[in-house]
């Protein structure tokens, strides 16, 4: 639910969706969309009980280590000429799933 309303958001928002939960041995990416020339990485974090910190909090060296790594097996396969900028980016649905997201743009 938290990757669908998240996908919503993105669209409403102009993006164009590419893939869902693309996965390799390296990892997995929640979303990949496109933003005009950019190829954007989305990872999506929901916690619905705050008790262990929040989403961003989730967020640690290694699974940014994996995401990027995850990119570029997608960009290896996908855009082997390296043609397209990237960015990776990280939204947040809201308490719900049904209210607005937090979205940051180049989170890391």
């Amino acid at each position: 639910m938290a990757e669908h309303s998240a996908r919503e958001f993105l669209l409403e928002n102009g993006m164009k969706h590419i893939r869902s939960n693309y996965r390799c041995r390296r990892g997995e990416i929640d979303l990949i969309m496109e933003d005009n020339e950019y190829i954007v990485f989305v990872e999506v974090r929901y916690r619905g009980n705050q008790r262990f910190g929040g989403a961003l909090s989730s967020i640690t060296q290694t699974k940014i280590a994996r995401l990027r790594r995850t990119a570029e097996h997608y960009l290896q396969r996908f855009d082997p000429r390296g043609n397209r900028p990237c960015r990776f980016d990280l939204v947040i649905p809201g308490p719900g799933l049904n209210s607005d997201c937090t979205w940051i743009r180049n989170a890391f």
